[in-house]
């Protein structure tokens, strides 16, 4: 039985490829690609002459049968155009089956937009959530981005050029004026990473191009709203039910509800 590789490849400058990548690459019996066409063009500069099958989101499903077939004759590598696999791009179904019969599947890490533009943005980088493309549609996105609006996590999103524009002041809308890096290019020769506001933002960005990246702050702590007296007390009589101690409660619920932890105390006591 055979090992399901996911081949992390270059998301722009082709030095980001791992020797190890390259490795299992050149000893796999197949490599499953997103598209089979740029895949490539990787496999020629590094003289790989392992044989490629198609796997992409319009046959993902269709093709789990022939790929498992595959496994069970030796390894598959499993890659995307560019970056970490089944990372936004197909693979999830393809890591679950293989999973549920038994392979063992193992990660060849390397490039990762999402992650080199966090690490990058400038912003905390302690906590984060990625959520890939925002909605096209600009009623589903705000409610997307309602859902998130209070958490301190520092956010992550992709974006295409063309509905940059359109994102940014639905952003601006729900989230606030808050901090914003927009990262495009990555490790191109044209790479950008512009780091300030959204209202910034929507002025430098007239007319953008090329596939970014967002990292927008989370909610800072003394923005979010205090709850009332009324739900603060709700929640400390949910609290107690679980049998929790009045020190317990204060010290969850303060954070949470924007309440001293004595003042919680005083009411959990």
């Amino acid at each position: 039985m055979g090992t399901l590789y996911l081949v992390a490849t270059p998301i722009g400058n082709l030095e980001d490829m791992s020797p190890r990548g390259v490795r299992i690459l050149r000893e796999a019996r197949l490599i499953a690609a997103e598209d089979t066409r740029q895949t490539q063009k990787l496999l020629a500069h590094f003289d790989i002459h392992t044989p490629l099958t198609s796997y992409f989101e319009h046959n993902k499903l269709s093709k789990l049968d022939s790929i498992l077939a595959a496994l069970n004759e030796g390894d598959v590598a499993l890659v995307s155009d560019a970056g970490t696999p089944a990372i936004n791009d197909p693979g999830y179904e393809l890591v679950r089956a293989a999973l549920v019969s038994g392979f063992d599947v193992s990660p060849i890490p390397g490039a990762s937009a999402p992650v080199a533009a966090l690490a990058a943005s400038g912003l905390p980088t302690d906590s984060f959530l990625y959520l890939g493309y925002l909605p096209r549609k600009s009623s589903e996105r705000k409610n997307t981005l309602k859902a998130v609006t209070d958490l301190s996590f520092t956010l992550i999103f992709l974006e295409t050029p063309h509905r940059l524009i359109d994102s940014l002041e639905d952003l601006q809308i729900v989230l606030g004026d808050r901090r914003i890096a927009l990262a495009r290019e990555l490790t191109k020769l044209h790479e950008e990473i512009w780091r300030g506001t959204i209202s910034e933002a929507l002025v430098h960005f007239k007319e953008p191009r090329g596939e970014f990246v967002l990292v927008i702050e989370g909610r800072k702590k003394e923005e979010r709203e205090k709850w009332t007296e009324e739900e603060l007390l709700k929640a400390i009589k949910n609290e107690l039910k679980n049998k929790k101690s009045a020190k317990e409660i204060s010290s969850e619920l303060a954070e949470q509800s924007g309440w001293p932890k004595r003042e919680v105390y005083k009411r959990a006591f």
